[in-house]
């Protein structure tokens, strides 16, 4: 049996992704890289599979989307959006899932890397310096992770944030409870404690626990032995869990407890009560990822000027029945 591609990436010390590149795309491989590579190709009597080719030229007109989880409410909507904004571009959108975990990810980047042009990194697990070996065998942008030398799009929450505290803090609120599904590079739990001590809210932060409905269920246990009179849960699909162990522990959302979600996404308004919730437009989040893969797309290819760039996505807050006025004593 022929050496395979891991066993190359390995020897020549990089990913299986670029040993596929240096062969599909030698273009799009730093010189050094490449021959690197070849030489050791060459030492390991390496042939490339003509097979495993892609059926192209140089470009693929394809792009490429890693999610943590299909499955979050959250994202069908930014992939829909996305897609259409692709489209007009003249590219096709290749969606996967990772399901956050570092592993996942990098086998998905390796078997999307040779059949798209660039790659859109949402919450990305992988290290620095593999992000930045990876930005440098094709196009990336990132999302919600900053990485110096990588385009990112950045959705801040600061604006939602302040606006939900001075939305409880007005309610007569003073005890609140944060359900914290954040990794700890992301900086979530840091904005909203910061943000609800300005306006003289103590938060007790829960977690961190994976962001799913079963996790809003587990908290809001926790969230009465507490006393508390408000929540803020790491995203809509948290409060819902949230929501639905309230009403089974006969608790009454707003009377005695307020909950507030981050997303707005459709559950949001469908539940009951219809939940108070950060707002992220899907719109602007696909229309400014897309247009940032796309830019750098060209920019490797000398179309068009070059250097990554940050663009922020600001938030809003969507008031709603989940949330009233603090309880008396």
């Amino acid at each position: 049996m022929g050496v395979t591609v891991r066993e190359l990436a390995a020897a020549a010390g990089v990913s299986p992704s670029t040993v596929s590149r240096v062969f599909t795309a030698p273009e799009q491989v730093k010189e050094r890289t490449r021959a690197r590579v070849l030489e050791v190709a060459d030492q390991l009597g390496y042939t490339p599979d003509p097979a495993a080719r892609p059926p192209r030229g140089d470009r693929t007109e394809t792009l490429g989307l890693i999610l943590p989880d299909i499955t979050n409410p959250f994202f069908p909507p930014i992939f829909k959006a996305m897609q259409t904004r692709a489209r007009r571009q003249g590219y096709t959108l290749l969606v996967a899932d990772c399901d956050e975990r570092e592993a996942d990810e990098l086998e998905t980047i390796e078997a999307l890397s040779a059949k798209v042009d660039g790659l859109i990194l949402w919450a990305s697990t992988l290290p620095e310096p593999r992000l930045l070996e990876l930005a440098g065998e094709l196009p990336v942008v990132l999302v919600n992770r900053r990485v110096p030398g990588i385009s990112e799009l950045d959705i801040s929450l600061t604006a939602g944030i302040t606006q939900a505290a001075e939305h409880l803090r007005a309610l007569g609120h003073t005890n609140c409870v944060f359900v914290n599904c954040s990794r700890p590079e992301h900086s979530r739990g840091k904005a909203i404690r910061e943000t609800f001590d300005a306006h003289d809210l103590s938060v007790l932060e829960l977690g961190p626990y994976e962001p799913r409905f079963e996790t809003g269920v587990h908290a809001a246990t926790l969230v009465m032995s507490h006393q508390a009179t408000a929540v803020v849960a790491h995203n809509d699909l948290v409060a819902l869990g949230v929501l639905h162990q309230l009403h089974n522990l006969g608790v009454d959302v707003p009377g005695q407890v307020s909950v507030i979600g981050i997303d707005d996404t459709l559950l949001a308004t469908t539940c009951t009560p219809p939940l108070t919730t950060i707002r992220i437009s899907p719109e602007q989040v696909a229309t400014h990822a897309t247009d940032l893969l796309v830019e750098a797309i060209t920019s490797q290819a000398g179309t068009a000027p070059a250097g990554p760039r940050v663009v922020e996505v600001g938030t809003r807050l969507i008031p709603r029945a989940s949330t009233g006025p603090a309880p008396t004593a």
